[in-house]
């Protein structure tokens, strides 16, 4: 197999890990009525359960930052998966209360802490800088393909076995089968890390090294200013998720469309988004990170007048076009925007530091921003409300372009410093 063959089979077996690790964590989406009746679980010990995941990720990604450079990727990868599928083994055992709440405080672990960071590291070391959008764009398709096809498949386990609580076993069982599956592809297709010279020698130990590229990474500015890029892309991809209600309470959108709206907002735009984004990134920016501040004032001009519309004399059809066309751009972002790493010359050694730092600032608006904008439409009822969360997503988006440009000025300076 030829050097370039490997690398895209090795592409594809880390989309798959990417597309199948998180259904166990996510399983509330396709099975939260039978979690509830066969599970004997409430809304609040749901809700519960994924605030223990939550938590576990904030402060495990703060360990993540060493462990991700500490370990092999190969192993990381590989046992992070077989982790999460014999995780989900115990789970089709429908364990009681506090068996559930650990269970999710280990999907975090191994999903969260152990894999992301990892997995976004062997993505940036697959290609080279001129491959980095499409790298992630085809990444973030390839799991919405995987995603879409084995959600709908455990559904289908799920209705062919009679829609009782063996046949939620059955499903789980088959989520937790087939990421074992991939965990065991991975430790033989995916590479071991280069260890550096003097590991090798005995001259210094591999903890050692790993400690000191976190420090590294930790010292880097540039890295703290793409993650809170990040920060402000994800804030307004936060606000994604309203534009359901807001088709329902200002459109008057049909029960029946709420489910195909969904799965064209979620999964549609990821499978479009990834590549679009990609390839701006590649072949017509040639930077992700001007490509994100471009497509953030697009998004900008794009709500302010969408706000200014006349909503109530248009079509639900209509109002669904417009919507899904907002959420395009953000999704063209949301997928590339680890590839900025890559552009301020993060070292490689030090890749899986610096993923982990994104990760934790990247993805703190979701410990804050459902809520602000629940509470936003909570306590302004009707139209008013969402313009109220309109703006805040403006308001993001506005901060990412000041981010995105104070960014493109470090990369020219350091570029000048090295030239």
């Amino acid at each position: 197999m030829s050097a370039v063959a490997y690398k895209w089979f090795t592409f594809v077996v880390l989309v798959l890990g990417g597309g199948t690790i998180f259904k166990l964590s996510s399983l509330k989406d396709a099975f939260y009525v039978p979690m509830q009746e066969f599970m004997g679980l409430s809304n609040t010990q749901i809700g519960m359960a994924l605030s223990v995941y939550g938590l576990v990720q904030t402060i495990g990604n703060f360990a993540s930052i060493y462990l991700a450079d500490r370990f092999s990727k190969r192993k990381m990868i590989s046992i992070s998966l077989v982790g999460i599928g014999l995780t989900g083994i115990y789970i089709s055992t429908f364990p009681g209360y506090m068996g559930i709440l650990i269970s999710w405080a280990l999907l975090s672990f191994w999903g969260e802490i152990v894999y992301w960071p990892v997995l976004l590291k062997a993505v940036r070391l697959l290609g080279t800088s001129e491959e980095q959008g499409r790298l992630f764009g085809f990444l973030e398709a390839g799991r919405g393909i995987v995603d879409t096809i084995v959600a709908f498949t455990a559904l289908a386990i799920f209705v062919g076995l009679g829609e009782t609580a063996f046949a939620l076993r059955g499903s789980i069982l088959f989520y937790s089968g087939i990421v074992i599956a991939v965990g065991i592809v991975s430790y033989f297709l995916v590479e071991d890390d280069k260890v550096s010279q003097e590991v090798l020698e005995g001259k210094v130990s591999q903890s050692k090294v790993a400690f000191d590229g976190m420090l590294k990474a930790i010292k880097m500015p540039e890295i703290w200013v793409v993650s809170f890029m990040i920060f402000s892309v994800y804030s307004v991809y936060c606000g994604l998720t309203y534009f359901i209600p807001f088709l329902k309470d200002i459109y008057g959108l049909p029960v029946a469309l709420v489910g195909a709206y969904g799965i064209i907002n979620q999964y549609g735009l990821k499978m479009v988004g990834g590549p679009v984004g990609g390839f701006l990134v590649d072949k017509k920016f040639h930077s992700p990170i001007r490509y994100t501040r471009v497509a953030l004032i697009i998004a900008i001009i794009y709500m302010v007048i969408f706000m200014m519309l006349p909503h109530k004399n248009f079509n639900v059809y209509l109002g669904m076009v417009l919507t899904l066309g907002y959420g395009a751009i953000i999704f063209t972002m949301r997928a590339v925007f680890f590839a900025n790493v890559d552009e301020i010359d993060v070292p490689r050694d030090i890749s899986g530091a610096a993923m982990s730092i994104a990760c934790i600032l990247g993805y703190a608006p979701q410990l804050f921003c459902f809520a602000l904008y629940g509470y936003l439409l909570d306590s302004y009822p009707g139209f008013t409300g969402y313009q109220f969360v309109f703006s805040c997503m403006i308001g993001f988006s506005i901060l990412g372009v000041i981010i995105s440009t104070v960014l493109l000025r470090m990369v020219k300076r350091r570029k000048a410093m090295v030239q």
